[in-house]
């Protein structure tokens, strides 16, 4: 009798705490599906938006199906604005920019990571302490920088003049110096023991063995130079040279503003940014996991 009794409240204590898991996961996965969905949100409206060509934008209750769908608006973005020649503009800046940024910071997370020095500690935490400035904090040393070397007199000196500042990413660094520091020490020294220089091991094991932080940091580098907007429209002169995430000013008015255009260009910036992570999504969720454990 008291088997069956201590049997029957375990049953009904395993279903007590399976109805609990069965009730959390409920609330987990509708917060999910909330937070999923005002994220969503904007990138669907803008989409609608690009395709409509009447009705009401800001409609209450918003609608998701364009009204009238066209390519009208696309046309348009092509009709204002040189989107080829600045579209190429994009592609070079990010080309150049993503392999500088990533060179720089992993020469520069290796000393800081597996090599001993006096104030090795005191040079990465006044790193880190820059972080904490809004971006916009450097603009004016970076112009007066670019100004010295007479960057902006040429086309490609200001071409160079938006990629170079982004070199000193400190965010890059510390990611890659995360990377490093999961690396055993035993396969550094081994490898001194043979003979290996510094830069053999840097580039014969380091930088292997970290290729998905490598392309993690290659992605956000990426973004952050396709997205780039204040920094080009101060220093480039000419229009033409403008990337493209500058050149969709053009498409705002002085006295309105065409938002199905403004749309429309939007989600011609947005395609190559999904495409470029749907092919390495893999390597940025695996770098970025390292970055964290290191």
């Amino acid at each position: 009798m008291l088997n069956e009794t201590a049997l029957s409240e375990a049953a009904t204590l395993r279903q007590k705490r399976r109805t609990r898991k069965l009730l959390e996961n409920i609330g987990v996965y509708t917060l999910l599906i909330l937070v999923a969905a005002i994220s969503i949100y904007p990138f669907l409206w803008t989409i609608r938006t690009s395709f409509s060509t009447s009705g009401g934008i800001f409609e209450f209750p918003p609608s998701l199906i364009p009204i009238e769908p066209s390519l009208k608006n696309y046309i348009t973005v092509t009709q204002i604005v040189p989107l080829l020649r600045q579209l190429w503009n994009s592609l070079v800046i990010c080309f150049f920019g993503v392999l500088g940024s990533v060179l720089v910071a992993a020469l520069g997370a290796y000393p800081l990571a597996k090599m001993k020095f006096w104030g090795r500690d005191i040079i990465f935490y006044a790193l880190i302490a820059t972080l904490v400035l809004p971006n916009e904090a450097g603009l004016i040393v970076n112009f007066i920088t670019v100004s010295r070397l007479q960057l902006l007199t040429t086309e490609i000196g200001q071409i160079a003049a938006i990629i170079l500042p982004a070199f000193g990413s400190v965010a890059n660094v510390f990611l890659m110096r995360q990377a490093y520091l999961g690396i055993p020490s035993e396969l550094l020294e081994a490898a001194r023991i043979d003979g290996a220089s510094e830069l053999s091991i840097w580039w014969k094991i380091m930088l292997p063995l970290t290729m998905p932080t490598i392309a993690a940091v290659s992605i956000l580098q990426f973004v952050a130079f396709w997205n780039s907007f204040l920094w080009p429209i101060i220093v480039m002169r000419d229009r033409n040279l403008y990337p493209l995430s500058a050149g969709m000013l053009d498409l705002a008015g002085s006295f309105s503003t065409n938002t199905r255009a403004i749309s429309a260009g939007a989600v011609l910036m947005m395609i190559p940014i999904l495409i470029v992570f749907l092919f390495f999504q893999r390597y940025f969720m695996r770098g970025l996991e390292g970055a964290v454990k290191g």
